[in-house]
């Protein structure tokens, strides 16, 4: 094997190496990206749910001092089918009784 050979052969690995790298900053920087989009998102959607919290006992609360029973009102109320994942699951089984299809009194 000449020397040339070789040369080229290493040029070609640098190449191929610096390419490498360039692509390996460039995801990088996009996985910083997505982990920072996906802290905010966190953040978001914790915030959504204390204000949800705090709407929630407010119109409970409201509910309340006109004598209306919330769970009644949840029971009849034809709300869609909450999403099945890990944490609602468990919860989503014990009240079937919301089936709407039977009652179409809107």
């Amino acid at each position: 094997m000449d020397i040339s050979g070789t040369a080229k052969k290493v040029q070609r690995a640098t190449k191929v190496a610096e390419e490498s790298y360039k692509k390996m900053q460039v995801m990088m920087e996009q996985l910083q990206q997505l982990q920072n989009d996906m802290e905010t998102t966190s953040q978001q959607v914790d915030d959504m749910e204390y204000e949800m919290a705090q709407q929630r006992a407010l119109l409970e609360a409201i509910a309340d001092e006109q004598g209306l029973d919330v769970e009644d009102v949840l029971d009849t109320a034809d709300l869609p089918e909450p999403p099945q994942d890990d944490a609602t699951a468990d919860e989503s089984t014990e009240e079937p009784s919301s089936e709407s299809g039977e009652d179409d009194d809107t």
